[in-house]
This record gives structure tokens, C-alpha cells and sequence, in this order.
């Protein structure tokens, strides 16, 4: 089959990121791309890597084009998608959000962290959580998918096996997680300057991230108790993340093969490679790509440590959102998503 696509706000990092993906997919067909600042513009002449591959132009945020897609992803900033969701559900047109709008169940919670109301609670009563190695077949039937965070993609598939497993402390998890710059989006900052990042090494939003309540509310799922202290990172690279996880072993963790519990647990997962006994990951080699490198650790008798990496804007956003897609439409889940990592 062919998957009728339409993106809304295609100038941004996870919107080009989408454009490089979706052109390459021999399923899907670009429809419509809307900007409202670039209106007109032809795609290719904004990314010119595109050349080629994508014969567009910008079209407004309100085109009518959108309504005759089959699914339309959302690379906007948070409340955009939500404005949007109703009348394109009417139209019997999917919905994927790269944002936060369907991603936290509490609206409560959503507001606290985002500073907007939830417009349209009842889409996010039905809406679906978006990481297919937790939560498949709720993306295969589901008509609306919050995409999950970057860093939350990380945390959460280093910490479930362990969770499922019942082999840690779930209330007194650490995750000490390092983004590059691109993760902050391509709205021009002080703080994101080349020469503020380069040569540097920060932490930020150390009393409290939008990405922790998310974390939570999603590994609460597998363990009401679960708690996590989550701390990012600033790193002077464009892409990629990279999170340590660290938590206590109970008596049965101390006790078990946690290299063979990892890779048990994603085993038949094509994106999620557990790695050799002893090895430590790095964001180069996921680069460009939509897989996620784990290697788990026990330091200590007492202690595990989980190392998790991937690219933000492939796994972390663009790439996961495709392979929702593909779910939701029967397609092959790593469906135009095999592409090798770029090195160097």
C-alpha cells in the first residue's frame, strides 16, 4: 500500500529529518509540507540534500491538502498539534506528534510543565505512547501517537528490562543523560552558540525536566513505584544521546545473568542491539540511524549500570515516529529505517 503523508512545520531539525526518512520509504509518499514562514519556498532550495528526492514546496499550516493524507506528523512546537488533531480525525486522517501534546496522560501535569491547557483532553484519553519495543500493539490500532522524547526513549528501554525483571530498587533510579545540540531545536540561542557549546560540558535543568514526569508516568506502567531522578546534559555535538542508568540490585538482581536478561528482552527487537559483556557504546555509531546501542554493567555487587545510546533526532524522533507508522499501517515495522550508522 501507499501511505499519504502530510508534515506540518518542515523546517525544523526532526521535520528534515522526517523529509531524509520519508523520502527514502518505498511505501510512502510525500503530499504536503507546510511552513508558514517559508510559504512558497521549494523544499530542496531550504535542503539541499534533498535535491532529487523531495519535489515540494511549502505550503500554509492550514492547507487543505492535509485532509486527503493518510497520516499527517506534526514537527512543531507543543500545542500545535492539538489545534489540529479534531478536524483530521474527522477526516479519517492519522495523527503522529513529534511534540508533547499526546504524550503525558495527567493534563495537570502537562500544564505544570508545558504552560498551556490541554485543548482536546478527550484525543489524549485515546492517544497511544509511541515506543514500540513497550507498547506494540497499542501503536498498531492507535489513531493518535504522542511520540516519546529523546531522552526518555533512553531511559526507558535501559531501565524496563530491569523493572520487568523485578531485580532493582524501582523507587531510587539515576539517570544521568547527555544530549547534543540539535536537541534543543534550530531556534537560534545564546546558550547554543558554537562558541558556547564547543569545547564544553554542562548540566541543565537540574531542579527539574519536562522529560522527567514523562519518564515516570511511562515506567510506572511496568512498576507503579517507579521513580526515577533524571539529570541532563549539554555535549558539543550536533546528534546523539547518551545515558547512564544506575540503580540498586535487589538479593534476586545481585544474583542473575544480566547480560542474558537484556538480551532476552530484545532479542526480537530489529532496532535494539545489547551489546557484548563489557562494552561501552557511543553515540558515532547510531549516528543517522534509528538504533539503540545497550550495554549493562554491575560495577559493584549491589549496583547496575546501564549504558544506552542513540541518535536524538532518528530513534529519538523522526525514525521512531516512521516506525510507528509503519505499525499503524501494516507495514514492516523497519520499513525505509535500516540505514547503517555514519561514521566517522
Amino acid at each position: 500500500m501507499t501511505v499519504n503523508i502530510g508534515i506540518v512545520g518542515g523546517t525544523g531539525y526532526t521535520g528534515v529529518e522526517l523529509l531524509r526518512l520519508l523520502s527514502q520509504h518505498p511505501q510512502a509518499k510525500l503530499q504536503v509540507i507546510t511552513s508558514r514562514s517559508e510559504q512558497g519556498v521549494a523544499v530542496a532550495q531550504m535542503f539541499p540534500n534533498l535535491r532529487g528526492h523531495v519535489d515540494l514546496k511549502f505550503e500554509l499550516p492550514d492547507s487543505p491538502a492535509l485532509k486527503a493524507c493518510d497520516v499527517v506528523f506534526f514537527a512543531t512546537p507543543h500545542g500545535v498539534a492539538m489545534a489540529q488533531a479534531r478536524e483530521l480525525l474527522a477526516n479519517d486522517v492519522r495523527v503522529i506528534d513529534l511534540a508533547a501534546d499526546f504524550r503525558l496522560k495527567d493534563i495537570d501535569v502537562f500544564k505544570k510543565w508545558y504552560e498551556i491547557d490541554h485543548s482536546c483532553p478527550d484525543i489524549l484519553a485515546d492517544a497511544v505512547y509511541g515506543l514500540p519495543e513497550l507498547n506494540r500493539e497499542d501503536v498498531r490500532k492507535a489513531r493518535v501517537i504522542g511520540n516519546p522524547g529523546c531522552y526518555p526513549t533512553s531511559v526507558q528501554l535501559g531501565f524496563a528490562p530491569l523493572l520487568r525483571s523485578r531485580l532493582i530498587d524501582p523507587a531510587h533510579m539515576i539517570a544521568n543523560s547527555a544530549s547534543g545540540v540539535s536537541g534543543a531545536g534550530k531556534k537560534a540561542s545564546t546558550g547554543n552558540l558554537f562558541s558556547e557549546v564547543s569545547d564544553s560540558f554542562k548540566a541543565y535543568a537540574v531542579k527539574g525536566h519536562r522529560h522527567g514526569p514523562e519518564i515516570n508516568e511511562q515506567l510506572r506502567r511496568i512498576d507503579p513505584q517507579a521513580n526515577v531522578l533524571f539529570l541532563p546534559h549539554l555535549i558539543p555535538s550536533i546528534r546523539g544521546i547518551h545515558s547512564t542508568l544506575y540503580a540498586r540490585l535487589n538479593e534476586a538482581g545481585q544474583a542473575a545473568d544480566l547480560q542474558s536478561i537484556f538480551e532476552a528482552a530484545y532479542v526480537n527487537e530489529p532496532f535494539v542491539d545489547v551489546m557484548p559483556a563489557g562494552s561501552a557504546p557511543e553515540t558515532r555509531s547510531v549516528r543517522a540511524s534509528n538504533f539503540v546501542r545497550i550495554a549493562v554493567h554491575k560495577p559493584q555487587p549491589d549496583t547496575v549500570v546501564v549504558l544506552v545510546v542513540e541518535d536524538n533526532l532518528v530513534k529519538g524522533a523522526a525514525g521512531q515516529a516512521v516506525q510507528c507508522m509503519n505499525l499503524m499501517f501494516g507495514l514492516p515495522e523497519t520499513m525505509g529505517l535500516t540505514q547503517v550508522p555514519i561514521l566517522p
